[in-house]
């Protein structure tokens, strides 16, 4: 995660817990925002309105219920542009994109996904050696401690009522759009540290980028403040 960048464009002030906070979601409303970061109403309009006047922020309206009579005022909500998404860069860079190309001039077709899937497994072998946590839950919590440190933004959320690991930003992306095999290796990885089964759902919309590795255990509330 490039926070020295961040830090740099915007100092040490709220700005930046608005853009992380936007980071972690599809979208976001004022009110919301200032429930989350703990501010004022006020405060956060302000910010999010100079955000996107500087093309760190785009807008669009939800319709929702207000009530019982039916459809109320759309709702105004923020997310990032590109231009934010540039800020959190993929780690990996075109250095390692260019050595697989190589990898597979000199080794054949397959070179790359068999280097990928020998990273993968022995990250995985690694995380289960260290994983800490008696249940499921703390464990996902667990891993999402671990790969923040590497770059990625993650949350344990409920799920309809199943425990999930959901995912606002990969610093490999840049490879999983070349090598879609990896959305198979990190399934498994998350698979192998949690000791469940996951499904893993991907989606990537104008820059933004989700991720969702789901299981079949319960969400257990008492856990959430672990």
């Amino acid at each position: 995660m490039s926070t020295a960048r961040l830090i740099d464009e915007f100092g040490r002030g709220p700005r930046i817990r608005i853009l992380m906070r936007l980071k972690r979601s599809r979208g976001l409303g004022v009110r919301e925002l200032a429930a989350h970061l703990r501010m004022s109403y006020m405060g956060v309009k302000q910010h999010c309105v100079e955000l996107h006047q500087a093309g760190y922020l785009e807008t669009w309206r939800k319709s929702r219920a207000e009530g019982r009579t039916g459809a109320g005022r759309p709702e105004l909500l923020y997310r990032l542009t590109d231009k934010a998404h540039e800020l959190f860069p993929a780690a990996t860079g075109g250095f390692t994109l260019e050595l697989l190309r190589e990898a597979q001039v000199l080794y054949g077709p397959s070179a790359p996904e068999k280097l990928l899937m020998a990273v993968f497994r022995r990250r995985a072998e690694d995380l289960r050696a260290r994983v800490r946590g008696e249940t499921v839950e703390r464990r996902a919590r667990w891993l999402c401690r671990e790969r923040e440190a590497q770059g990625w933004l993650g949350d344990v959320v409920p799920v309809d009522g199943c425990l999930a690991i959901e995912e606002h930003h990969s610093p490999i992306q840049d490879l999983l759009e070349r090598y879609p095999v990896l959305e198979r290796f990190e399934q498994e990885l998350v698979a192998e540290v949690l000791g469940v089964p996951v499904r893993r759902e991907q989606q990537v919309v104008s820059g933004l980028y989700w991720c969702r590795f789901l299981t079949r255990e319960p969400f257990a509330v008492r856990e959430a403040l672990f």
